[in-house]
Protein backbone atom coordinates (compact mmCIF):
# COMPACT_ATOMS: atom_id res chain seq x y z
CA UNK A 1 0.00 0.00 0.00
CA UNK A 2 1.13 3.69 -0.75
CA UNK A 3 -0.54 6.11 1.57
CA UNK A 4 -0.16 9.89 1.57
CA UNK A 5 -1.86 12.74 2.99
CA UNK A 6 -3.31 15.09 0.54
CA UNK A 7 -6.09 17.87 0.20
CA UNK A 8 -9.11 17.91 -2.18
CA UNK A 9 -9.80 20.11 -4.86
CA UNK A 10 -11.13 23.49 -3.69
CA UNK A 11 -10.21 22.21 0.54
CA UNK A 12 -7.41 22.89 2.71
CA UNK A 13 -8.25 20.37 5.04
CA UNK A 14 -5.70 17.60 4.82
CA UNK A 15 -7.26 14.29 4.52
CA UNK A 16 -5.53 10.57 4.68
CA UNK A 17 -5.59 9.09 1.02
CA UNK A 18 -4.08 5.75 -0.77
CA UNK A 19 -2.60 5.84 -3.57
CA UNK A 20 -4.33 3.41 -6.37
CA UNK A 21 -2.48 4.07 -9.80
CA UNK A 22 -3.59 7.42 -11.10
CA UNK A 23 -6.38 7.96 -8.47
CA UNK A 24 -6.11 8.64 -4.46
CA UNK A 25 -8.78 7.03 -2.25
CA UNK A 26 -9.82 8.75 0.89
CA UNK A 27 -9.65 7.04 3.95
CA UNK A 28 -11.11 8.50 7.04
CA UNK A 29 -8.52 9.31 9.99
CA UNK A 30 -5.13 10.30 9.70
CA UNK A 31 -1.97 8.36 8.90
CA UNK A 32 -0.52 8.78 12.56
CA UNK A 33 -4.33 6.84 13.46
CA UNK A 34 -3.58 4.20 10.83
CA UNK A 35 -0.22 3.40 11.98
CA UNK A 36 -1.00 3.20 15.55
CA UNK A 37 -4.29 1.49 14.69
CA UNK A 38 -1.88 -1.47 13.30
CA UNK A 39 -2.52 -0.44 9.73
CA UNK A 40 -5.29 -1.21 7.42
CA UNK A 41 -6.57 -4.74 8.09
CA UNK A 42 -6.18 -3.81 12.26
CA UNK A 43 -8.81 -0.43 11.59
CA UNK A 44 -11.17 -2.72 9.36
CA UNK A 45 -10.78 -1.44 6.27
CA UNK A 46 -10.52 -4.01 3.09
CA UNK A 47 -9.19 -2.64 -0.24
CA UNK A 48 -11.63 -5.26 -2.08
CA UNK A 49 -15.06 -5.58 -0.81
CA UNK A 50 -15.82 -2.37 0.30
CA UNK A 51 -17.33 0.74 -0.58
CA UNK A 52 -14.02 3.18 -0.71
CA UNK A 53 -14.39 6.65 0.05
CA UNK A 54 -14.32 9.63 -2.72
CA UNK A 55 -11.83 9.23 -5.75
CA UNK A 56 -9.76 11.80 -6.52
CA UNK A 57 -6.88 12.49 -9.72
CA UNK A 58 -3.59 12.58 -8.19
CA UNK A 59 -2.56 15.30 -10.34
CA UNK A 60 -5.46 17.55 -9.32
CA UNK A 61 -4.88 17.27 -5.38
CA UNK A 62 -2.25 19.11 -2.97
CA UNK A 63 -0.37 16.37 -1.94
CA UNK A 64 0.98 17.16 2.22
CA UNK A 65 3.73 15.21 3.87
CA UNK A 66 2.01 11.78 5.16
CA UNK A 67 2.95 12.78 8.41
CA UNK A 68 2.07 16.45 8.28
CA UNK A 69 2.86 17.10 12.12
CA UNK A 70 5.16 13.98 14.01
CA UNK A 71 4.33 13.53 17.71
CA UNK A 72 7.99 13.80 18.31
CA UNK A 73 11.16 14.98 16.64
CA UNK A 74 12.56 13.45 13.28
CA UNK A 75 15.31 10.63 13.99
CA UNK A 76 18.29 11.57 11.83
CA UNK A 77 21.32 9.91 11.24
CA UNK A 78 24.65 11.40 10.47
CA UNK A 79 27.96 9.85 8.58
CA UNK A 80 26.22 7.10 7.31
CA UNK A 81 28.14 6.49 4.22
CA UNK A 82 31.85 6.05 3.90
CA UNK A 83 31.61 8.40 0.46
CA UNK A 84 29.69 11.07 2.61
CA UNK A 85 32.24 10.82 5.26
CA UNK A 86 35.33 11.01 2.43
CA UNK A 87 33.92 13.74 1.12
CA UNK A 88 33.15 15.79 4.08
CA UNK A 89 36.92 15.04 5.64
CA UNK A 90 38.33 16.07 2.26
CA UNK A 91 36.13 19.58 2.31
CA UNK A 92 37.26 20.23 6.06
CA UNK A 93 40.65 18.90 5.72
CA UNK A 94 40.70 16.11 8.41
CA UNK A 95 41.41 12.52 8.59
CA UNK A 96 38.83 9.84 7.37
CA UNK A 97 37.15 8.48 10.70
CA UNK A 98 34.41 5.59 10.85
CA UNK A 99 31.87 5.72 13.51
CA UNK A 100 31.56 2.79 15.86
CA UNK A 101 28.26 3.18 16.85
CA UNK A 102 25.55 5.57 14.82
CA UNK A 103 25.18 9.18 14.91
CA UNK A 104 22.24 10.61 15.56
CA UNK A 105 20.77 13.98 16.22
CA UNK A 106 16.49 15.28 15.31
CA UNK A 107 14.69 17.62 13.30
CA UNK A 108 12.10 19.51 14.70
CA UNK A 109 8.68 18.74 13.93
CA UNK A 110 8.10 22.30 12.33
CA UNK A 111 10.74 21.42 9.72
CA UNK A 112 8.34 18.89 7.96
CA UNK A 113 7.39 20.08 4.68
CA UNK A 114 5.52 18.70 2.17
CA UNK A 115 7.18 16.80 -1.09
CA UNK A 116 6.05 19.25 -3.30
CA UNK A 117 6.27 22.16 -1.10
CA UNK A 118 8.70 25.80 -1.01
CA UNK A 119 11.61 25.44 1.22
CA UNK A 120 11.57 29.04 3.11
CA UNK A 121 15.25 30.57 2.96
CA UNK A 122 15.72 32.73 5.87
CA UNK A 123 18.74 34.94 3.98
CA UNK A 124 19.16 36.89 7.35
CA UNK A 125 19.60 33.16 8.89
CA UNK A 126 22.00 31.17 6.51
CA UNK A 127 23.67 31.98 3.33
CA UNK A 128 24.78 28.17 2.90
CA UNK A 129 21.81 25.89 2.47
CA UNK A 130 22.35 22.08 0.73
CA UNK A 131 20.56 19.20 0.51
CA UNK A 132 20.79 15.61 1.85
CA UNK A 133 18.80 12.84 0.27
CA UNK A 134 17.75 9.83 2.60
CA UNK A 135 15.65 7.56 3.03
CA UNK A 136 12.66 7.73 5.61
CA UNK A 137 11.25 4.77 7.66
CA UNK A 138 8.09 5.15 9.85
CA UNK A 139 7.66 3.20 13.15
CA UNK A 140 4.84 0.77 13.13
CA UNK A 141 5.36 -1.29 16.52
CA UNK A 142 5.96 0.40 19.38
CA UNK A 143 8.91 -1.25 21.04
CA UNK A 144 12.49 -0.31 23.40
CA UNK A 145 15.79 -3.05 23.53
CA UNK A 146 14.88 -3.97 20.30
CA UNK A 147 17.18 -6.64 18.63
CA UNK A 148 18.95 -6.37 15.73
CA UNK A 149 16.95 -9.47 14.48
CA UNK A 150 13.16 -8.35 14.70
CA UNK A 151 13.66 -4.79 14.26
CA UNK A 152 12.41 -4.79 10.69
CA UNK A 153 9.01 -5.85 12.21
CA UNK A 154 8.57 -2.82 13.88
CA UNK A 155 8.68 -1.00 10.53
CA UNK A 156 5.27 0.31 8.66
CA UNK A 157 6.68 1.79 5.70
CA UNK A 158 9.48 3.90 3.89
CA UNK A 159 9.55 7.08 2.64
CA UNK A 160 11.67 9.64 0.71
CA UNK A 161 13.29 12.42 3.05
CA UNK A 162 15.57 15.41 1.98
CA UNK A 163 17.71 16.30 5.45
CA UNK A 164 18.06 20.02 3.67
CA UNK A 165 20.76 22.24 6.15
CA UNK A 166 22.01 25.52 6.65
CA UNK A 167 26.12 24.29 6.63
CA UNK A 168 27.21 27.74 8.00
CA UNK A 169 24.50 27.55 10.87
CA UNK A 170 25.31 23.83 11.46
CA UNK A 171 29.19 24.95 11.83
CA UNK A 172 28.92 28.08 13.95
CA UNK A 173 27.19 25.94 16.48
CA UNK A 174 29.33 22.92 16.47
CA UNK A 175 26.69 20.27 16.36
CA UNK A 176 24.15 19.22 13.63
CA UNK A 177 20.55 19.83 15.33
CA UNK A 178 20.31 23.95 14.65
CA UNK A 179 21.63 23.91 11.10
CA UNK A 180 19.25 20.92 10.05
CA UNK A 181 15.61 21.87 11.41
CA UNK A 182 15.21 25.21 10.31
CA UNK A 183 11.44 26.18 9.42
CA UNK A 184 10.71 23.42 6.63
CA UNK A 185 13.77 22.12 6.18
CA UNK A 186 12.91 18.43 6.20
CA UNK A 187 10.31 17.70 2.91
CA UNK A 188 8.94 14.14 3.44
CA UNK A 189 6.84 12.27 0.96
CA UNK A 190 5.41 11.88 -1.40
CA UNK A 191 4.24 8.54 0.00
CA UNK A 192 4.88 6.14 2.47
CA UNK A 193 5.12 3.16 0.96
CA UNK A 194 4.30 -0.33 3.81
CA UNK A 195 7.33 -2.86 4.06
CA UNK A 196 5.72 -5.71 2.69
CA UNK A 197 5.33 -3.24 -0.40
CA UNK A 198 8.63 -1.94 -0.56
CA UNK A 199 10.79 -5.13 0.46
CA UNK A 200 14.18 -5.28 1.99
CA UNK A 201 15.49 -1.31 2.65
CA UNK A 202 19.07 -1.82 1.56
CA UNK A 203 19.38 -2.13 -2.36
CA UNK A 204 17.50 0.77 -2.76
CA UNK A 205 19.21 3.60 -5.28
CA UNK A 206 18.49 7.46 -3.90
CA UNK A 207 19.04 10.26 -6.12
CA UNK A 208 18.82 13.79 -6.15
CA UNK A 209 18.93 16.22 -8.53
CA UNK A 210 19.07 20.54 -8.44
CA UNK A 211 18.02 22.10 -11.88
CA UNK A 212 17.77 18.74 -13.64
CA UNK A 213 21.55 17.91 -12.78
CA UNK A 214 22.38 14.39 -10.62
CA UNK A 215 24.32 15.90 -7.32
CA UNK A 216 23.48 12.20 -5.73
CA UNK A 217 23.55 8.77 -6.96
CA UNK A 218 24.14 6.27 -4.12
CA UNK A 219 22.42 2.89 -3.20
CA UNK A 220 21.04 2.15 0.58
CA UNK A 221 23.29 -0.82 0.38
CA UNK A 222 26.19 1.20 1.11
CA UNK A 223 24.85 2.53 4.29
CA UNK A 224 27.71 1.82 7.12
CA UNK A 225 24.54 0.92 9.85
CA UNK A 226 21.65 -0.87 7.49
CA UNK A 227 18.31 0.05 9.28
CA UNK A 228 18.19 -2.72 11.27
CA UNK A 229 21.35 -1.79 13.04
CA UNK A 230 19.96 1.84 13.10
CA UNK A 231 16.37 0.71 14.90
CA UNK A 232 18.30 -1.94 17.52
CA UNK A 233 20.75 0.92 18.60
CA UNK A 234 18.23 3.84 18.72
CA UNK A 235 15.77 1.92 20.61
CA UNK A 236 18.67 0.66 23.19
CA UNK A 237 17.21 1.85 26.30
CA UNK A 238 15.12 4.18 23.98
CA UNK A 239 11.16 3.84 23.62
CA UNK A 240 10.16 4.00 19.47
CA UNK A 241 6.50 4.49 19.00
CA UNK A 242 4.43 3.87 16.43
CA UNK A 243 4.41 6.94 14.07
CA UNK A 244 8.14 7.60 14.94
CA UNK A 245 10.19 8.79 11.47
CA UNK A 246 13.74 8.02 10.94
CA UNK A 247 16.28 9.60 8.36
CA UNK A 248 18.63 6.58 7.87
CA UNK A 249 21.69 9.37 6.55
CA UNK A 250 22.86 10.42 2.98
CA UNK A 251 25.49 9.08 -0.03
CA UNK A 252 27.92 11.40 -0.93
CA UNK A 253 27.30 14.32 -3.49
CA UNK A 254 26.36 16.97 -1.46
CA UNK A 255 27.03 20.53 -1.90
CA UNK A 256 29.22 21.82 0.82
CA UNK A 257 31.98 19.48 -0.35
CA UNK A 258 31.91 20.01 -3.84
CA UNK A 259 35.05 21.92 -5.91
CA UNK A 260 33.87 24.71 -5.52
CA UNK A 261 31.38 24.20 -2.88
CA UNK A 262 27.66 24.89 -4.49
CA UNK A 263 24.80 26.21 -2.23
CA UNK A 264 21.42 26.58 -3.17
CA UNK A 265 20.18 29.71 -4.73
CA UNK A 266 16.97 31.45 -5.09
CA UNK A 267 14.22 29.02 -7.73
CA UNK A 268 16.44 26.92 -7.65
CA UNK A 269 14.56 23.48 -7.83
CA UNK A 270 15.38 19.60 -5.96
CA UNK A 271 14.36 16.54 -7.08
CA UNK A 272 14.96 13.94 -4.20
CA UNK A 273 14.33 10.23 -5.30
CA UNK A 274 13.79 6.75 -4.18
CA UNK A 275 13.02 3.45 -6.09
CA UNK A 276 10.35 2.29 -5.16
CA UNK A 277 8.62 4.96 -3.47
CA UNK A 278 8.69 8.08 -6.03
CA UNK A 279 10.12 11.56 -6.47
CA UNK A 280 10.21 14.79 -4.22
CA UNK A 281 10.15 18.52 -6.40
CA UNK A 282 10.98 21.25 -3.69
CA UNK A 283 11.96 24.83 -4.80
CA UNK A 284 13.80 27.29 -2.66
CA UNK A 285 12.19 30.61 -1.96
CA UNK A 286 13.86 32.86 -0.43
CA UNK A 287 12.91 35.73 1.83
CA UNK A 288 14.26 38.06 4.56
Amino acid sequence: MRYLTFSAPGESAPRLGVLDGDLVVSLPGTLLDLIRAGGLKASGYQRQGTDPGPRYAANEIRWHAPIPRPSKNVFCVGRNYLTHIEEGARARGVEVKLPDAPVFFTKAPTSVNGPFDDIPWDRSVTHQVDWEAELGVIIGKTGRNIPKSAALDHVFGYTVINDVTARDVQKNHFQFFKGKTLDGFCPLGPVVVTADEFGPPQGKQIVLKVNGALKQNGNTRDMIFAVDAIIASLSHGLTLEAGDIIACGTPDGCGFARTPPEFLQDGDVMETAIDGIGTMRNRIAAHS
